[in-house]
């Protein structure tokens, strides 16, 4: 979006966004949006956009399968990163690392398109991200009322009894959050995430950010939903998962987690394997994730 310099900045976040007092929002980083593609000349993973509700839409990725034995396939439903007001399922780079992540470990994926703010403060991003949530889950409902909304990709390759959540940075925490949530609200078929990917990184300016994208919130940098750690927040025996992978880098406080499998990657920073995929140690925590979802 081009510059306005005519109208009055009310709110700026340097180098990622401002707000102007006419209500118009810039968004000065971001990778550009991709569309999907039928066979991916690298990876030979297919995607296809689909609309999950009126407000709520993914990108679905599927591997080339080669194996009968893999016709079913393990789920992940991912949730990009951006601070809750930047990035898409739909932009190069997430569309990237999907494309090698679902190739390598050989998963169906679900890249959720949640509303960003500030046209749409949190906790809509969460409200969205049970709808997606439990929009997957609905395709194991016998008879469902709503089969024109089911994809054919899930119902012919999903393995439901291998449900994850993955997501990167603000990602990461909405995957806990839905964790916590699905562990008290009943999916449609009772459907259980039976194992769970989540990565969280340090994030800079986090307590500017996030009143910035959730203006309303009670506690402030306290509340549950961002301090998974505050005096508040609900017990992690609660999440809906039998077990957690968590990946950080060298310089990210967060250490412990209870039972979990820990990647610490030295010498990296925010989202290292999304923005450079060619790297290395990129290439070795896909692998990592690979042998979590297939252990």
């Amino acid at each position: 979006m081009a510059s306005r310099n005519s109208s009055e900045i009310i709110t700026e976040i340097s180098p990622y966004i401002r707000v102007y007092k006419d209500g118009t929002v810039e968004r000065m980083i971001g990778s550009p949006f991709v569309l999907p593609s039928f066979e991916d000349p690298i990876t030979a993973v297919s995607s296809k956009d689909i609309n999950i509700s009126s407000d709520v839409s993914a990108r679905l990725y599927l591997p080339k399968i080669t194996d009968p034995s893999e016709e079913k396939l393990p789920i992940l439903i991912y949730f990009h990163g951006g601070g809750f007001f930047l990035e898409s399922a739909f932009s190069f780079l997430n569309h990237r690392y999907l494309n090698l992540l679902v190739s390598q470990a050989k998963v169906l994926a679900i890249s959720v398109e949640y509303r960003l703010a500030p046209e749409h403060p949190l906790p809509v991003c969460y409200n969205d991200s049970m709808t997606a949530l439990q929009w997957v889950a609905s395709h194991v409902v016998e008879n469902s009322i709503n089969t024109d909304k089911l994809d054919p990709w899930l119902l012919n390759h999903g393995n439901f009894n291998k449900l994850y959540m993955g997501g990167d940075s603000a990602g990461a925490n909405i995957v806990h959050n839905l964790a916590i949530r699905a562990g008290i609200e009943t999916l449609p078929g009772d459907v259980k995430i039976t194992e769970r990917n989540r990565r969280k990184e340090e994030q800079s300016d986090q307590y500017r950010i996030w009143l910035f994208v959730y203006p309303s919130v009670p506690g402030g940098i306290d509340n549950p939903m961002i301090n998974p750690l505050s005096e508040d927040a609900p017990s992690s025996t609660g999440l809906a998962c039998q077990k957690l992978f968590v990946s950080v880098a060298e310089k990210d406080g967060l250490r412990q987690m209870g039972e979990v499998d820990l990647i610490d990657v030295e010498g990296e920073g925010h989202c290292f394997q999304i923005v450079d995929t060619n790297k290395e140690k990129s290439k070795n925590l896909i692998s990592h994730i690979e042998s979590f979802i297939r252990d």
